[in-house]
This record gives C-alpha cells, structure tokens and sequence, in this order.
C-alpha cells in the first residue's frame, strides 16, 4: 500500500476543494491514486447532494452578463444567504453566467455545458460544490434577449458583486442609433423594470389564464355590491383597464418622473438617439420567485439611486 503524505492530501484538496480528512480519506481508500481518489470524492459529493436534495434553497444569486447585443440572466439558489456571500460560490454563478450567454437561456443545456477549467459539466460541477460547501445548491433558470442591431443592457439591484445580486434585468432595444445613448436610456428602463415589476411587454403579451383570474376576481367583488348584471360588467371592464395600464411595461408611468408613460419615454428618446427606437422585449429575474418575502419599496430605492 502506497504511503500518504501530507503533500499528497494537500494537491487533492488544492483540485477538490473538500475537506482535509476526507482526501486523506480518499487518498487511503484508493492507494494513493489522485484521480481515482478524485473520483472517490465526486461519488462522495453526489451521495451527499441527494441526500441534501430535499431541503428548500430559496437563497443565492442572479447573475447578469451582456456582451453588447446579446444578454442572460441565471439564477442559482442555496440554502443561506451565508453562502451567497462566499467567493467560492460568487464565483461558481459568474463562471456559469458566461456559459449561459452560449447556450441563449436553455437551462438543461447550460447543465450539460462543460464548466470552465474543470473537465466536467455545470451540473457536475455545482453537485461537487454542493459536496465541498454542505449545503444544497441548484441552477434554477436562465433567460436570454438578443438584437439585430441596438443594444441588450443590463440592471443589477443592489449589487452584491460585479454582475451578481437579487434582482436582475434585461432590456432589449432594437435601433440603428446612438449605441452610447441607447445604453443610456436601457439603463433607465432596466431600473424601472426591476421597480415596477411589470408583467409583460404590451396587453397582447399578458398570460391569458392570468387576466382570466384577474377578471374572476373583480367579477366576485362586483358582485358583492349587488348591482345588475350590466353594471358589474362595467366596472369589471373598468378594473381590467387599470390592472392592464399598471401591468403592461409600455403604458406604466416611469418610476423616475411619476407622470411619462414608456412608451413616451422611449419615442422621446428617439430624438437624442437619431433613430427609432423598438423595445423589443425585457426580462426580470427576483432571487427566489414564487417564495413569499418581505416586500420592499424598489421603486423609492430605485430613484434614490438615480439621485432623482
């Protein structure tokens, strides 16, 4: 049996990241052969994800990466905020943020994507992380814009590091203008998507299942009032008008001057950009979507970070 040393223990845990006792482990199991041993940790790291599968990993980042007229947005969870703090991981969710932009938002096939440097796959990678760090991690979702020509630009809400943080947005503005003055204006608009939080780019766009609830609603409250059938109609069809006024990004009033719709803003726009302006679509990614918070006021947020 090979003799190991503690040279041996330390180039594994230099390549693994795991614990000490645990490549020792590793090294003895497997006669001193670094990459059975290396193997040996993997095995350990996937018994050690299952196992840890089941418990909730509302936490982490979104990562935002644009490279001009292309942009993503990933969001990868843990268990704690504890860990989204760790370097290791910030680093981990930028590495697979750059891969995202290559495989255009397809999350099964960001999984499949190799890592980079680390001869294996992002799935791979980030259940060896979850081995190394103890605690359960996941590649959630991903989105992807694109432009012919224009501008795809970005917003991170309260940055945690370069590209990461809780709140991210795409925007993505086709023209054949000022590319500078177009970045300007998307990053206005990034602001008051990660504020307002619209549903979709225009009426047409709403989920028609999510305006049917919507309208279900105001239908019962009418109702309650027990005015006629054609009356309840009419206030229904007058509280669908504003549920769409304030759910649609082009017809919200702009969190940065309380008074322009967007679809204002950017045909004003047009002027300083010398072309016409298309928003073409836009996504918005909230760490932990779906999972009940505190909700906060981003819009007051946002306009104190643009000092208006």
């Amino acid at each position: 049996m090979s003799k190991i040393t503690a040279s041996m223990v330390k180039e594994l845990r230099e390549k693994t990241g795991v614990g000490m006792m645990d490549c020792k482990q590793a090294l003895t199991e497997n006669d001193g052969d670094m990459e059975k041993a290396v193997d040996w940790l993997r095995a350990k790291g996937l018994s050690k994800a299952a196992k840890k599968s089941s418990r909730a990993a509302a936490e982490g980042l979104v990562g935002v990466a644009t490279d001009g007229k292309r942009g993503v947005l990933v969001e990868v969870n843990s268990e704690t905020d504890f860990v989204a703090r760790n370097d290791q991981f910030q680093d981990m969710v930028s590495k697979i943020t750059s891969v995202a932009m290559e495989t255009r938002g397809d999350v099964e096939a960001l999984k499949a994507a190799p890592f980079p440097g680390a001869g294996k796959s992002v799935e791979e990678h980030v259940k060896e992380m979850v081995g190394s760090i103890g605690e359960n991690m996941t590649v959630r979702r991903a989105a992807y814009q694109e432009v012919p020509e224009g501008a795809v630009v970005a917003y991170m809400h309260n940055q945690a590091a370069p590209g990461l943080g809780k709140i991210g947005v795409l925007v993505a503005l086709e023209s054949a203008g000022d590319t500078a003055k177009l970045e300007e204006l998307g990053k206005k608009l990034a602001m008051h998507v990660a504020a307002a939080a619209p549903l979709a780019l225009s009426e047409e766009d709403i989920d028609a299942d999510v305006a049917e609830r919507e309208r279900a609603v105001y239908v019962e409250q009418a109702r309650e009032s027990g005015k006629p059938e054609n009356i309840i109609e009419k206030m229904v069809e007058g509280r669908m008008k504003k549920f769409f006024k304030e759910s649609v990004l082009l017809s919200q009033i702009f969190v940065m001057d309380n008074e322009t719709p967007i679809a204002k803003v950017i045909k004003e726009a047009e002027a300083e950009v010398g072309a016409p302006i298309k928003l073409t679509g836009f996504t918005r990614m909230q760490l932990g979507e779906g999972v009940e918070k505190k909700q906060e006021d981003f819009a007051a947020e946002v306009a104190k970070t643009a000092g208006v």
